[in-house]
């Protein structure tokens, strides 16, 4: 069992590595994050470029010390190749222990392809991943992983969701926690 967050809060135990000799770890946990907060777009600056804000950078360190702290750990990170949701990944797996590595997929870009990133996240040899990406995209991955395409799952910005996957990737999961930055504290 996890250890406490605010107000009582815990993450439900996490489900370990399964390896079976000659097959891949069968994914059990998805984490899915919106990019922490960014500038606002502005003329001659590209949606692209766009980057992380200084308080967006800390309160979503914070968090994710929060969640680490009540059990987190996540093997893999997927994020979309955008400048902040690739500085978001950054953080997400520079604060985790062990770091886990960082793979740009652009099935992560807005509109966001469910398929792909079901096909390669089945490719990988991981139990937990986690995929960073945008609103509204990130929210309707959530639906999708839970199997509830026409949910409404609006992520803040830095939202991290946790959906347990009994049967893998592509199958319906179940959402077990949703997190936001305001766990995080104020500045």
């Amino acid at each position: 069992m996890g250890r406490g967050l605010a107000q009582g809060l815990t993450l439900p135990g996490i489900a370990r590595r399964r390896t079976i000799v000659g097959m891949p770890t069968l994914t059990t946990r998805l984490y899915l994050v919106r990019h922490a907060v960014a500038e606002e777009p502005e003329a001659g600056i590209a949606d692209e470029a766009r980057r992380l804000t200084k308080r967006g950078r800390r309160r979503f360190a914070r968090l994710v010390r929060r969640l680490a702290d009540a059990g987190m750990e996540i093997d893999l990170v997927a994020t979309s190749p955008l400048v902040r949701a690739r500085q978001t990944a950054e953080i997400l797996a520079e604060t985790l222990a062990p770091a886990p590595p960082i793979e740009v997929v652009d099935a992560l870009a807005p509109p966001a392809d469910w398929q792909a990133l079901v096909e390669w996240t089945v490719q990988q040899d991981a139990a937990t991943v986690a995929w960073v990406g945008h609103a509204p995209c990130i929210g309707r991955l959530v639906s999708l992983a839970i199997g509830d395409g026409s949910a409404a799952i609006r992520m803040q910005k830095g939202a991290v969701a946790c959906v347990r996957l009994d049967d893998g990737p592509g199958l319906a999961g179940e959402l077990e926690w949703l997190a936001t930055t305001d766990l995080a504290g104020d500045d």
